[in-house]
């Protein structure tokens, strides 16, 4: 079982940087690959970008490659989404999920057992 909490969501201006946190629950973070999802309001749950086990290998969306970055840091439970260049449209919910050891980087939210609450971000034009 993972318990995943988000923080660090709030309100910013369009070109702006924001710094999600996501803190996991128990001993074995470090088995699971992690993953940052968003929803706007009225659209269907987005992948944003993923994290391998061990850190080592990432994937982006088309939309968010070049402004975010995901990392992780498996001593302290915790996976990031440094975002840069926000826009207008990045507003959203942004969600962490956790997803067992061999998950395709690229895996659509389904592959994924363990969700955060969310954290809102929205970006004024």
């Amino acid at each position: 079982q993972v318990q995943l909490v988000e923080s660090g969501g709030g309100l910013v201006q369009a070109g702006g940087s924001l710094r999600l946190s996501c803190a996991a629950s128990g001993r074995t973070f470090s088995r699971y690959a992690m993953a940052w999802f968003r929803q706007a309001p009225g659209k269907e749950r987005e992948f944003v970008a993923s994290i391998s086990t061990t850190g080592g290998n990432t994937y982006y969306s088309d939309s968010v490659k070049g402004r975010f970055t995901i990392s992780r840091d498996n001593a302290k439970n915790t996976v990031y989404l440094q975002m840069n260049s926000l826009k207008p449209e990045d507003t959203a919910i942004y969600y962490c999920a956790a997803a067992p050891w061999g998950t395709a980087l690229a895996a659509g939210a389904e592959s994924y057992d363990y969700w955060g609450q969310g954290t809102q971000v929205t970006v004024s034009s």
